[in-house]
């Protein structure tokens, strides 16, 4: 599984996750992202449309970004969910907890302010 900088705009960054979420491949993504939050990052849309798997650890990785971000005022926002990965977030009702959206370009709109 591989995690990469897709794109940033203005102040949102897009992170494409390809393959699975689990303890292996999770250690280094949780790394990358703290540094980035910690650096000023405050809104991340993660991409899944090429996600195909995720582990509990994978799913523990997401709320703690999740935590991470919301106490420095950001949010993370997941996009293009699907196949048994969105069968995993609705049994474990984690999809009431994140914002998921059909596709990375509605998540970005999210994050606009309503007056816009």
């Amino acid at each position: 599984m591989e995690f990469f900088f897709h794109e940033l705009e203005k102040d949102v960054l897009i992170l494409k996750a390809d393959g699975g979420l689990n303890a292996d491949t999770a250690r280094h993504f949780v790394a990358e992202l703290e540094r980035i939050i910690d650096g000023g990052a405050r809104k991340i849309i993660i991409d899944c449309e090429s996600l195909e798997y995720i582990s509990s650890y994978g799913l523990a990785v997401l709320i703690r970004l999740h935590k991470k971000l919301a106490q420095h005022g950001g949010d993370v926002r997941l996009a293009s969910v699907k196949g048994v990965v969105v069968k995993i977030l609705r049994v474990t009702r984690l999809d009431r907890f994140f914002s998921i959206y059909p596709d990375t370009n509605q998540a970005r709109l999210s994050f606009r302010p309503a007056s816009a």
